[in-house]
């Protein structure tokens, strides 16, 4: 038996890239927790990161590749990768073929792939999923100091004493950052303003809340920036010394927003609380501004992005302690890709196509003379271009643009009539059905290599299990197609540390400091010494030397070597509401969700506090669309419709509504926020308008709902709707139609598996209206339960889901009491769980609350619930407020 050992890994989800420490036992079992010693999080994880550990079985997993449909070898499936984009590129030249990659890759996946499209195939048609999170942020950052950085650290949340959280809601996206601002508002006092349409997890812990309405974010930093002009509070040393363009920015702002009465109106906010916000900036000078998609996800993204710079190059609070606008990405690798150059507009290494020295520069260092000279398609044009026979041949790597793109019907289609697809991935998935080759891909926890946080700040992915099956590492793969395409000499890398090498030595490659971006001191790199470094900012200059706060100089990598400012005005959304769409939607993520669950959508804890796909209004809206909390709604576009139940809340701003990013087919039968969400692209980025988009709202008219409890994985079809989600044990599928009872109990049935009738008990009502059965195994343990009914009918399922998990046998009393789903003994239920980290539902916080817990400190220290991540304070504190209030059912 092997030894018990620990390996330092980092996180695969958000940007913030927290250490993780993975702690494998003598048999091979793993389990996770913080790495006290890694400086993004000192330990600390959110809900997502607690649940790694329940992430690693292999239900599920891809384990070998298949071709048409069909199992196959690696060589057959990589030989033909390999000829159908040879072919495609001999036919119709080198922008016949794509690729569309993920921020979920490594650093030396990406590496590789974008030195075989823009290197080798000679195009540079790659783009990556990072386009629909961080690709404003990019252009706003180039466009101000010239290259794409963020100048901050984390440490500055704690050094400042104002921050301001525009378009993020960091208490969910980013907690483990959220109770780092929070730690420094218990210490030094620091004030919290939270910018966002929707009153947030974050809005309910801050002392100021600007709901504005959306899109109105360059109106309100332009109101900043003309108010500080006003008010004699701009750095006019800073700005003369360091920077260009004032006048021009300061004039335009002046002339959109000239007076906190005009940003008011036009913001949907009160003079007062606007004003508030301006005095607040104005007297603070150690001031933050945070922003994430809220701000980026915009058909003005990039003017947004650079409306904030503006106010902090005005004001000189950049590149300093506490002081700075801070981008928080969205992917563990989003800033890695983006040094490689993944996006299509870039080249590599912070080096682009504008400049014919760089294309000449890079291609010496590749001696790839084939390279691409013009920038390639990005994310929404790539797919048109797929859609209208263009693109020829595509490879999809570790994302699913099925579900996550805009317009996603359109994405759909463009998929099935493409010539050839090629989809590398841990697991099945909506883009994966489209495939003519599928190859298994190695997962977190077998996957080695580096990522960059939102920091700059370089961390190692380390394997702690080995790749099951036949699934390879996403540079692996590249490698063996490239090969294969006849390019073998310059993809010959045998480790992740060679190719890091290369990274990190291209950075360095004629670069006297006009690019910032620069790892060059790690390009001599021994494999021991990149199996064991330290997490560390870039750049990297020398061995051992790092930077951390950059611009603090007033230096920056510009031709002039000034900070440029920006003039942008205010501009509408891309779609007006009116009376066909009258409600503005808006998406977003949950707490406990990422991207399209194919990770957390299968851990039973995360599952727990939102399972079903569901639409937020404000109580008029609901009431005005004559909708009730519950209800099944049909929610639709100018782009397309899903269905979703609703979910009545004063957090929505009347006339808006919000639904969750993240369910797919796999999870639901037609709930993804992207068959809703507009295609309309940012003209400076290329990213789409995901956050704003005219809907229009109606109650479906169900005749029926039912719930199957079961052990099996299935995909339901013939409903109207239906959701799953993960418990212990298996899996609840939640069944809704439009039928009259009667008939909707026929078409549940058929879920039910094969059983004989001496293992199958049933309940039918003498009006054929309420249907109940359970199926009992050779153990005498209940394998799957079905109950359907007219809608409001069905009994609690509470005690049959939780025998999915005990798989105990059941008692002759247990058996007499399946049906009416109670159990014969009274079970307290928790009810819907409240805080994922620990497992405290509804239930456990109303009896704490109804014996005295009246804090969030009474709470935490008798149920834990709100110490870890922190996300689930604020629905903690509702409750606490609440009071006296019943306990969940």
């Amino acid at each position: 038996m092997a030894e018990a050992r620990k390996v330092r890994t980092t996180c695969p989800y958000c940007g913030v890239g927290c250490g993780v420490l993975a702690e494998i036992a003598a048999d091979g079992k793993a389990t996770v927790r913080g790495d006290p010693e890694h400086p993004a999080n000192f330990g600390r994880l959110c809900s997502k990161g607690s649940a790694l550990g329940e992430t690693l079985g292999l239900e599920g997993r891809l384990l070998q590749p298949e071709v048409l449909g069909k199992p196959a070898s690696w060589d057959e499936a990589s030989d033909r990768v390999a000829s159908k984009f040879s072919q495609a590129i001999a036919e119709h030249g080198p922008d016949a073929v794509a690729f569309y990659v993920s921020g979920q890759l490594l650093t030396e996946d990406y590496y590789v792939a974008n030195k075989l499209m823009k290197g080798f195939i000679g195009s540079a048609n790659i783009d990556t999923n990072s386009r629909l999170c961080m690709a404003s942020s990019v252009a706003g950052h180039r466009r101000a100091f010239g290259e794409d950085i963020v100048p901050g650290v984390y440490e500055d949340f704690e050094c400042a004493d104002l921050i301001v959280l525009t378009g993020s809601n960091t208490a969910w996206c980013h907690p483990v950052l959220y109770q780092r601002m929070l730690a420094a508002r218990r210490k030094r006092g620091t004030k919290i303003v939270v910018i966002d349409p929707r009153r947030t997890a974050t809005a309910d812990e801050c002392d100021l809340h600007l709901a504005l309405d959306p899109g109105t974010d360059v109106l309100m930093f332009n109101g900043l920036l003309a108010y500080l002009v006003q008010a004699e509070k701009i750095d006019t040393g800073f700005i003369r010394e360091h920077t260009s363009g004032f006048d021009a920015a300061a004039g335009l702002a002046g002339a959109d927003a000239p007076t906190i009465a005009r940003v008011a109106k036009g913001c949907g906010l009160a003079a007062a609380d606007v004003r508030a916000f301006y005095d607040l900036f104005a007297g603070t000078e150690r001031t933050v501004t945070v922003y994430s998609q809220g701000v980026n996800q915009s058909a003005h993204g990039t003017d947004k992005v650079n409306a904030i710079i503006n106010c902090h190059l005005a004001t000189g609070r950049i590149g300093k302690p506490g002081m700075g606008p801070f981008s928080v990405t969205g992917q563990p690798n989003a800033m890695g890709g983006r040094e490689v150059g993944g996006l299509a507009n870039q080249l590599a290494a912070h080096m682009d196509f504008a400049d014919e020295a760089n294309i000449d520069r890079v291609s010496r260092f590749w001696n790839a003379p084939n390279i691409a000279r013009r920038g390639g398609l990005k994310a929404v044009d790539m797919f048109q271009a797929v859609a209208d026979g263009r693109i020829k041949a595509l490879w999809v790597m570790g994302t699913n643009p099925a579900v996550s793109m805009p317009d996603a019907s359109r994405v759909r289609a463009a998929l099935a009539k493409c010539e050839f697809v090629v989809v590398s991935d841990v697991t099945r998935t909506d883009t994966t059905r489209y495939a003519d080759v599928l190859l298994p891909a190695a997962a977190w926890g077998e996957k080695d290599g580096t990522v960059t946080n939102s920091e700059r700040r370089l961390s190692r992915q380390r394997p702690f299990l080995p790749p099951p099956g036949a699934a390879r590492a996403d540079w692996r793969i590249v490698c063996e197609v490239a090969a294969r395409m006849g390019f073998g000499d310059a993809f010959a890398y045998q480790t992740p540390a060679e190719i890091f090498r290369e990274h990190a030595a291209l950075s360095a490659f004629e670069n006297g400091g006009g690019r910032l971006f620069g790892i060059g001191g790690m390009a001599d790199f021994s494999d021991e010494d990149y199996s064991a470094f330290a997490p560390r900012h870039w750049p990297v200059l020398e061995r051992g030397e790092q930077q951390t706060r950059l611009f603090g100089d007033g230096r920056f990598p510009t031709p002039d070597g000034r900070a440029r400012f920006v003039p942008v005005r205010q501009e509408a959304t891309a779609f007006a509401v009116d009376a066909d769409y009258p409600l503005a939607l808006n998406t977003g993520r949950l707490r406990d969700q990422w991207h399209t669950m194919t990770r957390t959508g299968n851990v039973p804890r995360l599952m727990a506090n939102a399972p079903e796909p569901a639409v937020e209004l404000h109580p008029a809206d609901a009431a005005a669309h004559r909708l009730k909390d519950g209800d099944l709604a049909h929610l639709s576009t100018r782009f397309g419709f899903v269905r979703a139940r609703v979910r009545v809340t004063e957090a929505q701003r009347r006339g808006q509504a919000f639904m969750p990013m993240h369910w797919s087919g796999q999870f639901a039968a037609r709930a993804a926020a992207g068959l809703l969400s507009s295609p309309v692209t940012d003209p400076h980025s290329g990213q789409p308008e995901l956050k704003h988009v005219p809907a229009r709202i109606v109650r479906e008219n169900t005749g029926w709902t039912g719930v199957l409890i079961t052990r099996r994985d299935l995909r339901p079809t013939g409903f109207v709707h239906w959701s799953r989600h993960a418990v212990d044990g298996g899996w609840v599928y939640e069944l809704t139609g439009t039928e009259p009872p009667d008939q909707g109990i026929l078409l549940a049935r058929k879920l039910l598996g094969v059983q004989r009738r001496d293992q199958l008990l049933e309940y039918t009502d003498r009006r054929g209206l309420a249907y109940r059965a359970a199926a009992i195994d050779d153990g005498g343990v209940m394998a799957e339960a079905l109950l359907a009914a007219a809608p409001d009918q069905l009994p609690a399922r509470d005690w049959l889901v939780s025998l999915l998990a005990t798989r105990q046998p059941l008692s002759t009393a247990d058996r007499h009491a399946l049906l009416s789903g109670r159990s014969p003994v009274p079970m307290p239920a928790i009810g819907r769980v409240v805080c994922a980290c620990f497992h405290v539902g509804a239930n456990q916080l109303a009896s704490a609350i109804a014996a005295g817990c009246d804090s969030l400190e009474a709470i935490g220290a008798k149920l834990r619930a709100g110490t870890n991540c922190g996300s689930c304070r604020s629905e903690i504190k509702a409750m606490i407020d609440a009071r006296p209030m019943q306990a969940a059912e």
